[in-house]
């Protein structure tokens, strides 16, 4: 029974796609906290979310893992890395490698760490090409998982996430759906009873034409591909002027899910 739970990360776990009202994102920590939340006594649950979009893994450590072993939760997800993954000339094995300096001390103060992979980029444009070095740092993060006695959850075996429906205008991020199915998935992973099947099937959708899809590409691009491409040039961080969302009360968070349903 966890009575704690506190989330760190980048802009998956802050919930960036999943909006929430006023501006706020929602997102699969979030959610997943609801579900903990539930199989408790009222009130008797303390959620925080320290994660923040765009920021690195040392970024993390240093902000938020130091608070995570200040509150001491029954359970830390710890998804970090990403960003640093996808950054030119980076060095998966030594990425990899502070990871577990940091899952090590982390194990030391906190009731649970719960390890995220990253997702398989094949279907993402921008990605695609990177996919070998996240499948390499995927591997390592078992590893470490295993060698700290660490649950997983597997975003590159959860094949439902695959479908465009559950991504975001960015291709970048999930929508609300997707971030939905990770939270079932985690809920999964720590053995907890979920009120749906994260690998359900999506709803066969009518084949789209090379036009529509050529249209798709370049909103995309326009939108998108091009401003993200600006940011890294002028080394600007989509997170740099962003608090994190703290605690959080999951009564609040139901709400918040409802109010944009």
């Amino acid at each position: 029974m966890i009575g704690s739970y506190v989330a760190v990360g980048d802009s998956f776990t802050e919930g960036v796609g999943d909006p929430g009202p006023d501006g706020a994102f929602v997102g699969w920590a979030d959610r997943f906290a609801v579900l903990l939340a539930d199989r408790r006594p009222e009130g008797d649950f303390d959620y925080t979310n320290l994660a923040v979009r765009g920021k690195l893994l040392d970024q993390i450590v240093e902000h938020q893992l130091r608070r995570a072993r200040e509150l001491a939760p029954d359970l830390v997800s710890f998804c970090a890395g990403g960003n640093d993954i996808i950054r030119p000339g980076t060095d998966p094995d030594e990425v990899a490698e502070r990871y577990e300096r940091a899952v090590a001390d982390l194990t030391s103060a906190v009731g649970t760490v719960l390890v995220t992979t990253g997702f398989d980029t094949r279907g993402v444009p921008v990605l695609r090409h990177m996919r070998g070095k996240i499948a390499t740092y995927n591997l390592h993060l078992r590893a470490i998982a295993d060698r700290y006695k660490c649950p997983v959850l597997d975003l590159w075996s959860l094949k439902t996430i695959q479908d465009r429906r559950a991504w975001d205008g960015d291709r970048l991020h999930l929508s609300p759906e997707g971030h939905t199915r990770v939270a079932l998935r985690a809920g999964q992973v720590l053995g907890l009873e979920v009120p749906a099947d994260p690998d359900q099937p999506w709803p066969v959708l009518p084949p789209r034409g090379t036009l529509e899809v050529r249209r798709d590409n370049i909103h995309w691009a326009r939108e998108y591909l091009v401003p993200w491409i600006g940011r890294r040039l002028r080394g600007e961080s989509s997170g740099d002027r962003v608090e994190a969302k703290g605690s959080l009360s999951p009564h609040d968070i139901k709400s918040w899910i409802e109010a944009v349903a």
